[in-house]
């Protein structure tokens, strides 16, 4: 197995630029960033990859959450002094191969840094249709095992 993918979400930017986000941001902040986590906790179950979903903090210090229990599927916390962009490049930076890092972020000035740091950017908009397909991907095989399950329980018994 060769070197992990880490994909890093840049929470709020990602909140902003999806029209569905965008609106439930304007009315739950929490619900929003729950419905990012449950897309972006989706896109790592289905493509066993690293993901960090980075948000703004305002707390004394960096809040690490593990929604699922897996390390490799995190929320993080900037914190105060600090924003999610911060996070984003240092992780980049600090990672032992910044070339599988990717970075998912609409701010021109992050996709730059993270680009010059050696990890790829990928759009808003990118990131919605790797999900969806992820998610087809998901559906697909779900529908698979239930056909396969279906046909072992119509089997007579022994």
């Amino acid at each position: 197995m060769g070197p992990e993918r880490h994909l890093l979400i840049d929470g709020s930017n990602i909140m902003h630029a999806w029209p569905e986000l965008r609106a439930l941001l304007k009315r739950d902040r929490g619900a929003a960033r729950e419905r990012l986590a449950r897309a972006a906790g989706a896109l790592h179950d289905a493509e066993h990859i690293r993901v960090s979903v980075v948000f703004d903090g305002r707390g004394a210090e960096l809040v690490v959450e593990k929604p699922s229990g897996h390390e490799t599927f995190v929320l993080l916390y900037s914190p105060s002094g600090m924003t999610a962009d911060d996070i984003i490049e240092r992780l980049v930076a600090r990672s032992g191969s910044p070339a599988d890092c990717i970075v998912a972020t609409d701010d021109r000035a992050e996709r730059q840094t993270i680009e010059a740091l050696g990890a790829a950017a990928l759009t808003a908009a990118d990131l919605a249709t790797w999900v969806a397909r992820a998610g087809q991907r998901q559906d697909a095989r779900l529908d698979l095992r239930r056909r396969a399950n279906e046909k072992d329980w119509r089997k007579p018994a022994p």
